[in-house]
């Protein structure tokens, strides 16, 4: 029968009133005929046998058990579900992608470890993430999706706990004494001592605490996403996903704030010993462990909230009745029929083959990839990028860049869902629209080169004292006596415009410390020209040397705009992926594709980029055991050159796999029969006609 709603199915029984709604489930081979002729129109078809399921799709109410409260069904919907899940999207990316970034310079200082393990702590997310990932959306595909967040909620706090807990196992932190920014009469006196402390042993814990949130963030972005294109109707589903997948981008924003807050406070909140010193001192340390303690709660307040959650929210019956499959047509893939089919591990290798053997799956999945590798590197070398083209300091660099980076992103994840939401696009427009934000954003990315700063005066590495000593090296006649340390990193412009490493490299005797920037006098490898105006006694101010350069605004509009187009095809690209594959796939695919995304993006993005930057460098910090240790002057002009290199091939790789994708994409035939299914029972099988106009989008 055919209604100006399109095909009525008789094999879908309207869902009776009251809190549990339950839809019968009719065997596959259940068929509804749809004539098309006038003559057939008018009479009404032949009923069809329809025989009771053996199961049925539950749509039950908000509680636990037989204890459902009113109040609680207020939540029971899409709208509902959706504001918690946000609450956990936006938990995760502050813990995750916020304070565990900000906090790592701080725990390598307190517990004196080495980059290379703290980066080894960074990466154990990514790790967790993708042992579990497949597993854990194959089987959640047929499980309690809602239960499985309220597990994720368990474990993003008990890893934010964990993470914590050296804090308060470690003892009071023990500053020692004071550096001489200035050239001491004496000299600063170090040695060289390579000997292991236990403190280094917490990495462990470190480790652990991540691969606790890995596991708590692996149902979130998989049955989760899965959960709410479940209950929403086809055209909705990429404003939901949007809207979620922005609080996770907002996360980071939040977590840098409020840690770069957190930092201000002394690490021991409860000694008296903070009055000593300042924000300044290179010995001071921050509160790094408070975020993750209010993250622990925040995490464990929405574990009630999920489990009380349905399997199935209610009218989800009645909106998949109403979706049209846009599944790959693929005559190759493997297929089954077996209604049993993925409650065993026996059947994941073959669920695994029917996906892979999705090529446009693929090739979106790739392009994703290629995207992440991209985004990650910005997102960790932004404000380094920043600092050193345009001469800001490293705290106003990270401010500027989250500004940029992290609105950019959310804006782009809600408009990308919004446009394709409003024109009810399809598989295949999902695709182009895609396709069209990526070429955008390539030709956006070569701002890098137009936008570019020159290389500023640095004595010793650009710039001779005086015409004394030679490039390369800090140490010249004019500070030779000072016995300086080439560790203590503390920039001071001169008067003559040059910058100096440090007031101690520069020569400087006598300094004002109650001044706000710091000044300092009697600097004997400061020139007598006067090139800024300084005070009559003043040679010196603490802080890099202003620039000339006046890009910055520049760069920073257009960059804003190249994060909008990058993450207006963010969102999209997920909902292709959930249209592309069969209906009981949705969840192991985005399993899939995070695996991908962090085995080729997330995972190998930062090295990447920390190698492109790290070729960038003319002069390291070399300590007395003639270790190399960080960077302290990049050329810039080589810097962003190879960030743009690295940001067209990436983008060239995106374009190459959607214009792939939308070439390989078959839509399925019209007159076929789309089977709607609901955990492990076939609900209907419905030969859908071919109706361009109001149901496809495919262009």
């Amino acid at each position: 029968m055919e209604g100006a709603g399109g095909v009525d199915n008789l094999a879908f029984v309207p869902s009776s009133p009251g809190p549990n709604r339950r839809l019968p489930a009719s065997p596959a081979e259940v068929e509804v005929s749809v004539s098309t002729s006038a003559e057939e129109q008018t009479l009404p078809p032949p009923p069809q046998p329809v025989q009771p399921p053996p199961e049925l799709l539950e749509e039950g109410p908000c509680g636990w058990g037989r204890f459902t409260p009113a109040c609680l069904q207020r939540c029971n919907n899409p709208k509902g579900f959706l504001f918690h899940y946000c609450l956990l999207a936006l938990i995760q990316g502050i813990v995750v992608n916020g304070l565990v970034n900000i906090s790592i310079s701080t725990i390598e200082k307190r517990y004196e470890l080495k980059s290379s393990l703290t980066g080894l702590v960074s990466s154990s997310y990514d790790i967790s993430f993708c042992l579990l990932s497949l597993f854990v959306s194959f089987f959640g595909e047929k499980g309690h999706k809602p239960r499985w967040l309220a597990f994720a909620s368990f474990m993003m706090g008990l890893g934010s706990l964990v993470y914590s807990l050296p804090h308060f196992t470690s003892g009071e932190y023990h500053f020692g004494s004071k550096f001489e920014d200035t050239c001491p009469a004496m000299g600063n006196t170090t040695s060289c001592r390579d000997a292991s402390s236990k403190l280094s042993s917490y990495l462990y814990v470190f480790i652990l605490g991540q691969l606790f949130l890995g596991v708590g963030g692996t149902p979130l972005y998989t049955l989760g996403t899965a959960f709410i294109d479940d209950s929403v109707a086809t055209h909705k589903s990429s404003l939901y996903i949007g809207i979620g997948f922005s609080m996770s981008v907002l996360g980071p924003a939040i977590g840098y704030v409020l840690g770069g807050q957190l930092l201000k406070i002394y690490i021991d909140v409860n000694m008296k010993k903070s009055i000593f010193m300042n924000e300044d001192d290179p010995r001071w340390l921050g509160a790094w462990w408070i975020g993750f303690i209010l993250s622990w709660f925040l995490a464990w307040s929405l574990i009630m909230p999920f489990s009380c959650f349905p399997k199935h929210l209610p009218g989800t019956a009645e909106t998949q009745a109403g979706k049209i499959s846009q599944a790959h047509h693929n005559e190759n893939a493997t297929q089954t029929t077996d209604k049993n089919f993925g409650k065993s591990i026996k059947d994941f290798p073959t669920a695994l083959k029917i996906l892979l053997k999705n090529p446009v799956f693929l090739c979106l999945a790739l392009s994703t990839s290629t995207e992440a590798l991209i985004t990650t590197g910005f997102a960790t070398f932004l404000p380094k990028f920043i600092e050193n083209q345009f001469g800001l300091s490293s705290s106003f660099a990270a401010t500027l860049g989250g500004v940029v980076l992290i609105p950019g992103a959310a804006v782009g994840q809600i408009l990308g869902g919004i446009i394709v939401s409003k024109f009810k696009m399809a598989c295949k427009n999902i695709m182009k629209f895609s396709l069209l934000m990526a070429v955008m954003a390539l030709i956006l990315s070569f701002i890098f080169i137009f936008a570019k700063c020159g290389n500023e005066p640095f004595a010793g590495v650009s710039e001779a004292y005086n015409g004394t000593g030679m490039l390369g090296n800090l140490t010249a006649p004019c500070n030779a006596n000072c016995n300086c340390l080439n560790s203590f990193y503390y920039p001071v412009c001169g008067r003559d415009g040059i910058q100096y490493f440090s007031p101690c490299i520069a020569g400087c005797k006598n300094s004002v410390p109650e001044s706000r920037p710091k000044v300092y006098y009697n600097c004997s490898c400061i020139g007598r020209t006067k090139q800024i105006p300084f005070a009559e006694s003043t040679e010196a101010k603490a802080g890099k040397c202003e620039i000339g350069c006046t890009n910055m605004p520049i760069f920073l509009g257009f960059f804003f705009i190249t994060v909008i187009f990058t993450f207006m095809a963010s969102t999209p690209i997920t909902v292709a992926i959930l249209r592309c594959v069969n209906n009981h796939q949705r969840s192991l695919a985005l399993g899939v594709q995070f695996v991908l995304v962090r085995l080729l993006g997330t995972i190998p993005g930062p090295i990447v980029f920390g190698f492109a930057i790290d070729s960038s460098c003319t002069l390291w910090d070399i300590n007395q055991c003639g270790i190399r240790g960080a960077c302290w002057i990049y050329d810039n002009i080589k810097m962003a050159f190879m960030l743009v290199g690295i940001s067209v091939g990436c983008k060239v790789l995106t374009i190459i796999f959607n214009g792939l994708a939308i070439f390989l994409y078959k839509p399925p035939p019209s007159g076929t029969n789309v089977t709607f299914e609901s955990d492990n029972v076939v609900v209907a099988s419905v030969p859908v006609e071919s109706d361009h106009s109001k149901t496809r989008h495919d262009g």
